[in-house]
């Protein structure tokens, strides 16, 4: 029996999440994805990003780092700002976030804006390392990895891409199911 197999090659997807433990949005889980395209080891002349991109069956807008800035935007998200929020915007509740340890987390860009954060009642709580067993979102990444995932090999990254995302997606419906309409019965008077 033949299996063909094509090598990773540098193709990656990252999902950067969050998962509500507690409060009103309890249940709910929210993510966004960047994918890495592989490095080109021509010399041939450089395709634009979006040629690049089309290659691989995904756009410009895919592709990306999960970087500080990415990162303090998805905290953003998860807090409920409204893009262009005024200065002194605060949230009605407060919202404390569990980061591990990754680099993107304790960068200099992100360790300044806590001061902010804190301003608008977004609290950044960091777990001590190597404690995945203190994060709520650990048994929902791992259900993903290896229930809603089952496939991982994919001729092209976009198919791969929307592979992650359905699955992610499958993961935070069974979490937060969309409310259904209830139907009460009138009584006779």
């Amino acid at each position: 029996m033949f299996i063909p197999f094509e090598a990773n090659r540098g193709r990656r997807v990252n999902v950067i999440g969050g998962y509500f433990s507690h409060g009103p949005c309890a249940g709910r889980f929210v993510f966004e994805t960047r994918v890495k395209l592989p490095e080109s080891r021509t010399k041939k002349r450089r395709k634009s990003l979006a040629e690049q991109a089309e290659v691989h069956g995904v756009t410009a807008e895919d592709v990306g780092v999960i970087d500080a800035d990415f990162f303090l935007t998805f905290v953003w998200k998860l807090a409920g700002r409204p893009e262009g929020a005024l200065p002194g915007w605060k949230r009605e509740r407060p919202l404390v976030i569990l980061l591990d340890n990754y680099s993107v987390h304790t960068s200099e860009r992100v360790l300044a804006e806590k001061a902010v954060f804190e301003a608008d009642d977004v609290h950044l709580f960091f777990l001590p390392s190597y404690s995945p067993e203190l994060s709520d979102i650990e048994p929902v990444w791992q259900d993903v990895k290896h229930h809603e995932l089952t496939t991982r090999s994919f001729d092209r990254l976009g198919d791969l891409l929307q592979a992650v995302e359905d699955a992610l997606q499958r993961k935070a419906d069974k979490l937060f199911p969309t409310p259904f309409s209830y139907h009460f019965l009138s009584l006779p008077t």
